[in-house]
């Protein structure tokens, strides 16, 4: 007869399993994302050019006097801000969009699918040099445009388009992936909901306003949160397409750190300009929570 283990004994082994399942989980997050991010916060307060024969000399916020007394650095803070906000609007947009056409499960539209997934199977590195070839002063665009006898555009010789282009490009290499969440978030929405709302007579807006979008309140704000810490992280795009320019105007904060800073072993500085890439970062994710509990008790205040 098999013996039976006592209650304590079998929640103890229980416990067991679990932490066992959980500790190597834990110790590789720590080791890939929380030891570095700490070393980055103790570099940010010294000079240090990263080779182990010189030790890092403490200098306390000069490093973040440096980066905010810059105005070059100001600009290029500017850059990102308006590459991450600019850019999760427009991605989340067309992911949304796109979504709502691609819901029904047919043949057309898995194909669908696929198609508007590719981009993001791409490298960014490929991304960029692909819209080079297409946009830059020699590519395809402007080389048709002189055959007909028009004008060239400087997508990506001039400062303005060049920033726009580049936010375009990275958007067309982002949204796949936002595109699958809200398709996952639309296979969510309660079809007893959707059919009340035909039977009130409630047209597609009207649908889409009362109950897809409220049922789409997680899936968005996975959404922009995963759009927006991409975005502000921008980097491979910008090295393969404009190279930070012209005149800095494509310039991010995380190009500027891995191009920029690192390459000339000024450790403590890029390692400030990292610390504020993770705060804004934070700030964001926070912000995007913080508005939709905000707008989840307006709603249960109203009902």
């Amino acid at each position: 007869m098999a013996r039976t283990l006592p209650s304590k004994q079998r929640r103890r082994r229980s416990a067991g399993v679990s932490i066992s399942m959980v500790v190597p989980a834990v110790l590789i997050y720590a080791a890939l994302l929380v030891v570095p991010v700490i070393y980055a916060f103790y570099y940010s307060f010294t000079e240090y050019n990263g080779f182990p024969t010189r030790v890092p000399e403490f200098i306390g916020l000069e490093n973040y006097r440096t980066v905010f007394g810059s105005d070059d650095m100001t600009g290029t803070m500017v850059i990102t801000a308006v590459v991450a906000v600019v850019g999760a609007v427009a991605v989340n947009v067309a992911a949304l969009g796109l979504a709502l056409l691609l819901k029904r499960t047919d043949r057309f539209n898995t194909f669908g699918r696929v198609v508007m997934f590719y981009p993001h199977v791409l490298s960014a590195l490929v991304v960029g040099f692909l819209w080079q070839a297409i946009l830059g002063p020699q590519g395809v665009v402007n080389t048709m445009l002189e055959k007909v006898g028009t004008d060239s555009l400087p997508f990506l010789s001039d400062p303005d388009w060049a920033l726009w282009s580049m936010i375009l490009v990275i958007v067309w290499s982002l949204f796949g992936v936002q595109l699958i969440l809200y398709l996952a978030g639309l296979q969510a929405v309660p079809e007893d909901l959707l059919e009340a709302a035909k039977l009130d007579g409630a047209g597609r807006w009207q649908t889409f306003r009362a109950v897809t979008w409220p049922s789409l309140a997680s899936t968005v704000t996975v959404a922009v949160i995963t759009s927006g810490i991409s975005l502000l992280k921008t980097y491979d795009v910008v090295v393969s397409l404009t190279g930070g320019g012209p005149a800095g105007s494509t310039k991010t904060l995380a190009y500027t750190i891995l191009a920029v800073s690192f390459p000339q072993r000024d450790i403590g500085l890029a390692s400030a300009q990292a610390v504020l890439l993770i705060l804004a970062a934070a700030v964001l994710s926070l912000t995007v929570l913080f508005l939709r509990r905000r707008a989840e008790n307006d709603a249960e205040s109203i009902g």
